[in-house]
């Protein structure tokens, strides 16, 4: 027997799949989605992109009488409920709040959250007269927080590069920038992505699993550094992808 003999695979093995084609995603377009946070600066712009785009946007707070003034404010269909209401009637929850609020709010919401997709965006920074600064959860990250807050739930990680300014800016037809989407599950992943490109200007672009969050999550100080020096609203953009 020749060694090439030897390498060829038996006639009966089975055929290798074709690899998959990583902008093949999914169409999301029917999925509601919820915006925990909603009426804070990030999450509201957030909310207005996705509803201009053609989802279904319900906005989430700790009253609903603020929420539902804040759909009512933006339009777009767009509706308000307190957050364990919001959380239940939505496919994809987005999770805005602040850092120094997001333990708690997930931790009250954990019920209400079991099976769903929840996509955390929040970044846990420090601000002193040096500027901002990132700060590092015990679990590792804000996502890793949530991910061990809701044990029953599919934490990915997305949407922490935006300008909250340009979002809500009803003059802006795009958004000229790239997001970055952490996750354990490739199919959850790739709901997030077609999620983030259902907004014109964005891609979703897979950057690793949540162990890799920190730093994603840390590099939002660097572009409020950007920001200040040259009076701009900074975003990413990954290239040779």
């Amino acid at each position: 027997m020749t060694s090439t003999d030897s390498a060829q695979q038996p006639a009966d093995a089975p055929a290798k799949a074709p690899a998959k084609d990583p902008w093949d995603l999914p169409d999301v377009s029917g999925l509601v989605v919820g915006v925990l946070g909603g009426t804070g600066p990030q999450g509201k712009g957030l909310a207005y992109r996705l509803a201009r785009a053609g989802q279904k946007v319900i906005i989430g707070s700790r009253a609903a009488e603020r929420a539902r003034a804040a759909a009512e404010e933006l339009g777009h269909g767009i509706e308000g409920a307190d957050n364990a209401e919001c959380a239940r009637r939505s496919d994809i929850v987005i999770v805005a709040v602040p850092w120094e609020g997001h333990g708690k709010t997930l931790e009250a919401l954990r019920e209400d959250l079991v099976g769903k997709l929840v996509v955390d965006c929040v970044n846990p920074l420090g601000f002193d007269k040096k500027g901002a600064y990132a700060l590092k959860p015990e679990e590792g990250s804000a996502a890793e927080q949530a991910a061990a807050l809701l044990p029953d739930s599919r934490v990915t990680a997305a949407f922490h590069h935006l300008s909250a300014v340009l979002l809500e800016d009803p003059e802006i037809d795009e958004i000229d920038t790239d997001v970055m989407v952490l996750g354990e599950v490739r199919a959850d992943v790739e709901i997030v992505q077609a999620l983030a490109g259902r907004i014109p200007g964005m891609r979703g672009i897979f950057a690793g699993r949540l162990r890799n969050a920190h730093q994603v999550e840390a590099l939002v100080a660097n572009l409020i550094s950007v920001n200040r020096r040259y009076k701009a609203h900074a975003g990413l953009r990954v290239t040779d992808v």
